[in-house]
């Protein structure tokens, strides 16, 4: 594990890669491939994930927002809430599913959340979060920074609806920095992941989704671009907290 801190000197991003032409051939066209992947993959996202995650997803998360300063009491807006995994290990910190609002661009993804009767959500992005200024003590994000549009957009969003003071905990999978670490997560998701995928009867795009969330990591912008986009969006403190070598805390707070 390990944590890291931005220098002074900003390099902000927007796109965080560039298209990728097996999937989408112009950045036009990103929204509309992403908003049917995710609408075909709603019902099979979870049992897959838990794969990725080899067991360790719930707690991880946990730990990671409990890291990023989250506590009890906290009014919490989960970007890319999905099908809210890590909006449930939030309540379990805040205490309150009434104390979460969830903010997806997928209507099927949210609807198919246990939680989708008990948290408010809004269908939106995060480049424009339909949300008043100040509203949040906290903003959790979770394995969704690489199907944002525009970086830069999206965390002077989040710098938009934190209060003064309000924390930003962005998780995401980065690649390895060793080419042997890289090779296995590679082979990992690109190829064990969407075979278990399809051998457990999951639907069509189902072992297309994690392939495309490989191509995406490999593609990413590097970590410290992403801290210094979240320091150009007038956020502090941005640093980085990293569990084995994969997981990547990116946090930080909007000033008093």
């Amino acid at each position: 594990m390990s944590a890291s801190k931005n220098p002074a000197s900003p390099n902000p991003v927007r796109a965080p890669h560039q298209p990728l032409k097996a999937y989408y051939s112009s950045e036009d066209e990103r929204a509309g491939f992403l908003r049917e992947i995710f609408d075909s993959t709603a019902a099979d996202y979870d049992r897959v994930e838990r794969t990725l995650a080899l067991g360790s997803g719930p707690w991880y998360r946990r730990r990671a927002l409990e890291r990023a300063g989250l506590q009890k009491g906290m009014q919490v807006v989960d970007v890319g809430f999905g099908t809210g995994l890590v909006a449930a290990q939030a309540i379990h910190i805040i205490g309150s599913p009434d104390l979460l609002t969830g903010v997806d661009p997928s209507p099927a993804m949210m609807g198919a959340s246990p939680l989708a009767a008990k948290v408010k959500l809004v269908e939106g992005k995060a480049e424009s979060i339909p949300l008043p200024d100040a509203s949040a003590d906290f903003i959790s994000m979770g394995y969704a920074l690489r199907h944002i549009s525009d970086l830069s957009a999206a965390f002077r969003e989040f710098h938009r609806v934190l209060k003064p003071g309000g924390r930003l905990c962005v998780l995401e999978i980065t690649k390895p920095e060793s080419r042997i670490g890289s090779a296995i997560l590679k082979a990992y998701m690109r190829g064990w992941v969407p075979l278990a995928a399809r051998l457990s009867g999951s639907g069509t795009h189902t072992p297309r989704i994690w392939r495309y969330y490989w191509d995406s990591i490999e593609a990413c912008a590097s970590p410290q671009s992403i801290l210094d986009t979240l320091n150009a969006a007038g956020l502090s403190d941005a640093n980085r907290y990293v569990e084995l070598g994969i997981f990547s805390e990116f946090r930080a707070r909007k000033p008093v």
